[in-house]
């Protein structure tokens, strides 16, 4: 076993390396930039994702004088940068970078990340690990509780549609869980604010944050319960189709091993239905289960919460990845791109041995990585 863990951790470097080349390589082909954007601002034609991304390296063009040459050849590579001092465009992208290579920029931002220094955000003037760091609480919850929620009805309503095959349980709750995945989140989200958010109808829940304004003044059980009071509904709006594929993933698999011999036989013995189903089919059918929670649990944590936290004033990495990405903030974009691929490829790594806890008999040192 110790073996193939080495393998599989060898094989992230290479996996890595390929990710962030090609990454690396789009972003050069991508219209706009950071000098772009800052040429933008003073120009007066800049749209940021947010009101809130501003500042920073932004500034350091804001306060620099103008002038009417001619441009020079530096200005005209960047659209709207005539009239600008070529000098101040030299500044700017010695500033973000631009000043050196393709390839010395790429092999230098490789080494940095390989010891995990990950610099500093070009418009927001603050480390890239604090800024994930900040946003990391909003995730976590996020992520957490909804893969947790998810797994603790899809497992037991997947075995309850297993048992009852055909039955009217089964359709109606196969009904039931159609309509969920069919309903996206972001819409399930706006429903909820609009019934018991303040909408129209009740305000039971708090439309914004993760936490309240005297959060940190409450005693230790009450900031328990407005932590739950607050991330009730984002949750909720990401469960609500989260568990219809696990759901029918259990009820399918369990379908298949309880059609095996060794079922059949169990229940020759005298076995009782508990015993069979919970002894012997339990861990052979949650193989294939325990097989998505990967990524389910980075799609929830990473990528499946940007609208919702744009809809709960939530910010949280999604949002951060997609505001950075939409004003070229290239050191949080490429970051988080390292910090997301790395925590996917060892939660994967922790769920290949996972099999091994739930079935003793895979063994992973007779395969090929």
């Amino acid at each position: 076993m110790a073996a193939y863990i080495l393998r599989r951790l060898l094989l992230m470097i290479p996996t890595l390396l390929g990710i962030m080349l090609v990454s690396f390589i789009v972003v050069q082909f991508a219209p706009g930039g950071p000098v772009e954007r800052v040429i933008a601002q003073l120009t007066g034609t800049e749209v940021s994702a947010t009101a809130r991304v501003g500042g920073g390296s932004g500034d350091f063009g804001a306060n620099q004088g103008t002038s009417g040459g001619s441009g020079g050849d530096v200005t005209s590579k960047y659209r709207g940068a005539q009239g600008l001092d070529p000098e101040f465009i030299k500044e700017l992208e010695k500033q973000f970078g631009f000043d050196k290579p393709v390839h010395e920029r790429f092999g230098l931002m490789i080494w940095n990340y390989a010891r995990f220094d990950f610099g500093e955000s070009y418009f927001r003037d603050v480390a890239v690990v604090d800024l994930v760091l900040e946003k990391m609480p909003v995730s976590i919850s996020l992520g957490l509780w909804t893969t947790l929620i998810t797994y603790l009805i899809s497992i037991p309503l997947g075995i309850a549609k297993a048992v009852r095959d055909g039955s009217r349980f089964d359709v109606w709750t196969s009904g039931a869980i159609i309509v969920g995945y069919a309903v996206p989140g972001f819409l399930f989200a706006v429903f909820l604010i609009v019934v018991f958010a303040g909408g129209n109808y009740f305000q039971i829940f708090p439309l914004r944050g993760l936490t309240s304004e005297n959060w940190a003044e409450l005693p230790w059980y009450a900031q328990i319960l407005d932590y739950f009071w607050h991330i009730a509904l984002p949750v909720l709006s990401m469960v609500i189709g989260a568990f219809a594929t696990t759901t029918l993933l259990t009820k399918n698999s369990f379908l298949d091993e309880i059609k095996k011999h060794y079922v059949v036989t169990a229940r020759a013995k005298g076995l009782k239905e508990r015993q069979v189903l919970y002894g012997h089919v339990f861990r052979n059918a949650m193989l294939i289960v325990v097989a998505g929670f990967p990524g389910a649990f980075v799609g929830a944590f990473f990528a499946g919460s940007i609208l919702i936290e744009t809809i709960f004033s939530l910010d949280g990495l999604g949002l951060l990845s997609f505001e950075s990405i939409v004003n070229r903030d290239y050191p949080v974009v490429f970051a988080t791109l390292y910090i997301f691929s790395l925590i996917g490829m060892v939660v994967t790594l922790i769920s290949d041995l996972t099999y091994t806890w739930i079935d003793p008999r895979i063994d992973f040192e007779t395969r090929e990585v």
